[in-house]
């Protein structure tokens, strides 16, 4: 399976990242600790930093298991964030993230659409899911404004290692054709 390298959306473009990205993706957002807070990294403390993610991240992308987009307004607008689709046999993940300058715009729940569109018009795809953090009500909003339904909670599933170094409980979401 080989997605796309381009998604369009009304206001959105969703592009395979480059390594020349990790300016923008450090400024925007990758050094916010607000930003960062629910994910599963750290902010980073450099671009170097953020150059090095970008190609862990364009490796996986070779090996066809993760596809990761950059988020930018149209027509050139600023980078917004990031969103990876993750394949996992007939299943699929999200991850996402968003400068916090762009949030509550609708932008990232535009973009989750787009994909979760996509992975459901594949023949072999048949269940697109993602998780996040009971405390991060605005993920949960985007995921059932997307068309996902939460299934519940998973127990100690998650370290988020800018709330704790425990495992954290997270919310299921997921679509299913």
């Amino acid at each position: 399976m080989r997605p796309p390298k381009e998604f369009v959306t009304p206001r959105l473009r969703l592009r395979t990242p480059r390594l020349e990205d990790a300016e923008a993706i450090f400024k925007n957002y990758a050094q916010d600790p607000e930003v960062v807070k629910f994910l599963t990294w750290e902010p980073h403390q450099s671009v170097e930093q953020t150059r090095a993610f970008l190609q862990v991240i364009l490796n996986g992308s070779q090996a066809a298991v993760q596809f990761p987009y950059v988020i930018e307004l149209r027509p050139d607008g600023p980078l917004l964030g990031m969103i990876e689709f993750r394949r996992e046999g007939t299943m699929a993940d999200l991850g996402c993230v968003l400068a916090k300058v762009h949030w509550g715009k609708g932008y990232m729940t535009e973009a989750v659409k787009a994909l979760v569109d996509w992975g459901l018009s594949q023949n072999d795809i048949f269940r697109i899911w993602s998780m996040c953090d009971l405390e991060n009500p605005a993920s949960a909003r985007v995921m059932e404004k997307a068309g996902m339904t939460r299934e519940g909670i998973l127990r100690r599933r998650m370290i988020h290692p800018n709330v704790s170094d425990e495992p954290r409980d997270v919310y299921c979401y997921s679509i299913v054709k």
